[in-house]
This record gives C-alpha cells, structure tokens and sequence, in this order.
C-alpha cells in the first residue's frame, strides 16, 4: 500500500512575542483532498500558526516540511511559491476593479511593457468557468457583487497559480446560508482536486458538517487532531472549552 505524503506538516511549533508564549511544541498535518478545521477560541494559537505556515510570522523553534521536503518560509512570497494561499476575512480585492483585475493583481499579464487586458480576461473567463463561478459582467467592478461572488473571485485567484494548499479564514463568516453553501460547493470541487485545505472557523455546525479532521488548539498548544465524526459537536465544543482532549475506553464511551 502506497503511503500517502502530507503535503504539510508543522513540527514543534514554538512562538513567542516578548514574554508571550503564543504557541508551544505545535504540531498540523495535512493531507490532499481534505478539509481540515482548525479550531479555538481567541487567543488559542490558530491565527499565529497559520500566519507562520503563510509565512506572515516566523516560528521561533520548529520545522516545516511540504510535499515531504523541508521548507524555509521567510515570507508571503516564500509560501506562494511552495503552492501556499491565504484568504483572510477581510478579502484583499479592490472594489474599483473587474474580477480579471482583481484576478491578475500582482501578477498582471504584459507585453512590451504594456497590459494584456484580453489576454487576462479571457484567462479570468476559463479559470472562472473551471469552478463553475458565475459572473453577469466580468467588466463590473468587484464592488458592486455579492459577498459570496466576492468570495469566489478571491478563491479563484488563490487556486489559479498552482495552489496546493489553501488557508481559508473564516469564509463564510459574513455570507447568508445560500452563499456559504455556494462557497462550500466551490470548496468540495477543490478537495476533487486534490488540493489540502485548512478551513478556520468559529461555527461548529459547519466545521462539523463540513471538515474531514479537526486539530483543536488551546492555550497554544495542541489538545487533539483527530477525525471530525469521531465526537459529536458537543464533545468538541467541550474540547475546545476545556483545552483537554476526550479519551474513549474500548467501547466507545468518553473518559
């Protein structure tokens, strides 16, 4: 049987800002085509070991490994280059600008010092049609949709440059329940292909209904990695309550 790689692993994640110890011996994995949660309340680490792996922060002592090789991460660049995307809340669109602008931003298609305007909205085009995202006018300004439209544009732009890895930053936070669905939808097309995707959210029915694991921080450090279906929603909230790990005896019944 073929072992399958991690297309990440973080070991011993330590990080402290002054005498705040934020993160202390921490350890995520994680695996194509799956949703991994990563949950805690404020405070708990989630954000700062994501902001390491997105190469926003540097760890004080561990490593990281993707695709099994050891990986130096210094910065945002250092991380897109690994095939490594962040979507954080506050989307970084400008609202002035189409969706191909917005698509190509940073990374704007040119020829003779000039913009491939067509070029990159017929790009725009395909990569939105490949997740199946539709847009009335690709010439309106992002300003003008909808959050989850907004929402899938800035998922399209992360998974257009080869992206393996997608951290997602509480998605759905500001979206109705149509538009998380779509936005979920969008999300198990991505699994399809393969990508790994690190989902941190403070709603616990989606975690729960939508994730494949869950690694639950407390404190900085870890209380448990384990699959999603293997607690009720309950046990979990409980989890990350506590910041102690159930344990269950060998028939199944919570310690």
């Amino acid at each position: 049987m073929t072992e399958i790689i991690p297309l990440v692993e973080m070991h011993h994640i330590s990080k402290h800002f002054g005498g705040l110890q934020a993160l202390t011996d921490v350890h995520l994995d994680l695996y194509p085509g799956e949703v991994l949660g990563v949950l805690g309340h404020n405070g708990a680490g989630k954000s700062t070991l994501i902001k390491i792996l997105a190469g926003a922060e540097m760890p004080n002592e561990g490593s990281i490994f993707v695709n099994g090789h050891e990986a130096h991460i210094g910065n945002p660049n250092d991380a897109r280059d690994l095939g490594i995307e962040t979507i954080y809340q506050e989307l970084a669109l400008c609202g002035n600008l189409s969706a191909p602008a917005n698509l190509f931003m940073g990374r704007e298609l040119q020829k003779w010092g000039f913009l491939r305007k067509r070029a990159m909205r017929d790009e725009a085009d395909k990569a939105l049609s490949r997740l199946n995202i539709r847009i009335k006018s690709l010439d309106a300004e992002v300003q003008s949709m909808s959050g989850g439209q907004r929402q899938s544009i800035s998922i399209a732009r992360a998974v257009h440059f080869d992206t393996k890895i997608l951290i997602m930053d509480e998605p759905t936070a500001a979206l109705g329940m149509e538009e998380s669905k779509k936005v979920m939808d969008l999300i198990v097309e991505l699994k399809k292909r393969g990508l790994g995707i690190i989902w941190i959210s403070h709603d616990i029915h989606e975690v729960y209904n939508f994730t494949d694991r869950i690694a639950i921080l407390n404190g900085g450090r870890n209380v448990i990695t384990a699959g999603t279906r293997e607690f009720s929603q309950d046990e979990i909230v409980s989890m990350i309550i506590s910041g102690k790990a159930i344990e269950r005896d060998a028939g199944g019944v919570a310690q």
